[in-house]
Parts: C-alpha cells; structure tokens; sequence
C-alpha cells in the first residue's frame, strides 16, 4: 500500500540536534521542532520507489496467478519462463507493508504543527489527482485489452472515482486499490490526534491504544471494531509512527519496546498472509526482508543516512504513487497481449519502464496542478466557513 505521503520540504544544513519530548507542542502552538527534524530524508523518496517496483515486478511475475499452467497473463508458469526472476518477485509484495511503514513515519512527520483542516486538505490534493486518473486510465485500457480482468459496470467505475468503494462492497476497478482502504482508515483515526495537538505523549498512547484494540479486536468477532483497527495493517503503521518519533525526539527504551512490539506483530501478519493470500513465498525470507528494511529504517531515523542528499531521489519519490496506482490491472493486460514478441525478461523492463514514464507525465500533468486548483478551492471553502461561523 500505497507510497500516500507528502515529505517535507528540506531545509539548510544544521547541526544536527533533538527535541526535547516535553517539545511537542500541540498544532498552531508551537512546535518545538529540532533542525534535524524539520530536514528532508531523501533516501525515503527512494525506498518508495524500490517498494513500488518490488510489487510491480511481484505483480507482472511472482503471484500465484502468473505462475499457474496456461494463465492468461503468460500463457505458461511464469516459474518456467523465467525461474530466477519468478523466485525473486515471490517476495514483491513485502513493499506493500513497506509502504505502510513508511505511511505511519512520513503521516506523523508531515503533520506536525498542522491543523486538521490542514491535514485534511493534504490528504485530498495528494490522494485524489492521481488515482481519478489511475480509474479512469485502467478502465480505457481493460475495455481496449479484454480477457484478463472482468470489466466493471459504469456505475461501479464511478463509485470508485469516490475511493470509497471498498466500505460499500462495490469492487475495486484494480486489485491493487484495497491499500487505500488501509491508509483511509489510519488517516482518520490519526485526524483524531492531529485534532488534539501531536505531542511526544500522545503518539506515544495513540500506538499503544491502537495496537492494543488491533490485538484484540479479531478475538472479540465485533466486525465494526475490526473495521476501526484495522488489524491486518495497524502494526504497521504504528512501527513508521515509533520510527518517527525517534527521528524526531532520539530513541528510548519505551519507543524501542513499541517497535519490537510491531516486528513481532508484522511477522505473525506476514506469514497468515503467506498462508492465505500469496501461497508463493516462504515466511523466513519474508520475516528476513521485514527485519532488514526495520534495521534500515531505524538506521535512517537515528541519521545514519543525513548524507544521502541525492536531489533525484525527489523525482524517484514522486512516481511511486502514480506507478502503483496505474501498473497492475492495465500492465497484467498488455503483457498479455505483447508476451509473443519478445523475450519475457525484456518485456518486464520494458512494461515496467513504460509505466515510470507515464507516473513521471502523470505526475508533472496531472497531479501537480489538479492538486494546486483542489487546494485553492479548499482554502477558500475554509476561509468562508469561518467567516460565516463568525457572523453567526
């Protein structure tokens, strides 16, 4: 799931220095923000990208679909057209729970000293631009490609212009679109304390609450609560959250505790997964790739990367959202229908690539200024709220 974040803006090269926890100050009223953690992490930009082509590659070659006798896709098992790459892409959907991670770490990083009208607003301009296009540009292409993918009512298509389809049981115009659902509902629940001021306590006991509910929410068989926690993904949202807070703040040994909580958590997720989704992996080089990618990220939030300042990685980080958005449905299809004309390992690169290039127009055509009109209109629906709450 989805690369659903907005970093911040990079600032001047300073000594590098932590907040105090008693910093954290509630939103508007200060936020006690040390130099560092107000700095751009460009090696983030880059790890969404590779997380988007672990799935993508995962998605073209390494489900259990592609690997089936006579699939659409391929036409044969993909492990017998390319054994290595078919190994490898096995493992591809770890990004996903990458993706999140990283949510719950640039989400937390990102809102500080906002306002929820504020938080609410960056959510809608980076969400919604690009995954209008996303639907509507899988739905040209499954109506032009047939044969792969069950094409959806138009009434079901415009219910998912809404991204909320996946709570009113309409399907998803792409597979890959139950992610948002995920990030939908941490968005919320996190608005919550967005709404009360983001201190150092109160992330603190949103984690501890939330994993708890998280925990116990399966066992209780109360589909609502289930719904609210969200179990599947909660642990890892809060592991980036924990992460953040020792960018921000400096590790201890209560932040250290929530992030081992979370390892152990993830594991247990990756491997009922294994079981009951993918069927293509195996749980010990699952739970090595998770435990590597944890190590990394505290890596990167004690400053151990402050170095890498590589601009490009700014643009890498932008097509991420785009390319997860846009490659499944509409990439299985034209591999389908182009898997006689070249060798299948070419033919991944060149799919692959093709999709990058079109997240990078995307990005710069679309998403940049749908998302600067949707934000001028917001604000100035804002602004005429609370004038017309003052003359009330």
């Amino acid at each position: 799931m989805p690369p659903l974040t907005t970093a911040v803006p990079p600032v001047a090269a300073v000594p590098v220095q932590r907040s105090s926890p008693d910093q954290g100050t509630p939103a508007g009223k200060g936020t006690g923000r040390g130099p560092r953690a107000g700095r751009r992490l460009y090696v983030i930009d880059g790890i969404r990208l590779v997380a988007a082509l672990m799935v993508a590659l995962h998605h073209y070659a390494g489900t259990e679909r592609v690997d089936r006798p006579g699939n659409v896709i391929w036409g044969r098992p993909a492990g017998d057209l390319m054994p290595t790459v078919h190994h490898l892409a096995a493992y591809g959907w770890i990004g996903v729970e990458i993706f999140f991670v990283i949510s719950g770490f640039v989400i937390c990083m990102s809102s500080w000293g906002r306002s929820p009208r504020q938080f609410f607003v960056s959510r809608v301009i980076r969400l919604y631009p690009a995954y209008w296009f996303a639907v509507l540009f899988t739905t040209g292409v499954l109506v032009a490609v047939p044969g792969v993918w069950e094409r959806l009512k138009i009434r079901e298509v415009l219910f998912n212009l809404t991204m909320l389809q996946s709570g009113s049981g309409v399907p998803n115009v792409d597979g890959v679109y139950w992610t948002l659902w995920s990030e939908l509902r941490f968005y919320l629940l996190f608005l919550v304390v967005v709404a009360m001021g983001l201190t150092y306590r109160r992330v603190v006991a949103f984690c501890c609450v939330w994993g708890a509910v998280a925990m116990l929410a399966p066992a209780a068989d109360l589909p609502v609560l289930e719904l609210v926690a969200n179990p599947d993904g909660a642990w890892f949202f809060i592991a980036g959250l924990a992460l953040y807070l020792m960018h921000r703040f400096g590790p201890d040994l209560l932040l250290w505790g929530i992030l081992g909580m979370a390892w152990l958590m993830g594991q247990h997720e990756l491997g009922r997964r294994i079981d009951e989704i993918e069927h293509v992996s195996g749980w010990r080089g699952a739970f090595l790739i998770y435990t590597v990618f944890l190590l990394f990220m505290a890596a990167v939030a004690l400053g151990y990367t402050d170095r890498v300042r590589w601009k490009w990685l700014v643009t890498a980080g932008a097509l991420t959202y785009p390319l997860y958005l846009t490659h499944y449905a509409a990439g299985t299809a034209l591999i389908s229908r182009l898997r006689d004309t070249m060798d299948p390992r070419l033919l991944l690169v060149a799919v692959i690539a093709g999709f990058c290039v079109l997240s990078y127009l995307v990005h710069r055509l679309v998403e940049r200024p749908v998302a600067r009109g949707i934000k001028r209109g917001l604000d100035r629906s804002f602004t005429r709220l609370r004038a017309a709450d003052r003359r009330g």
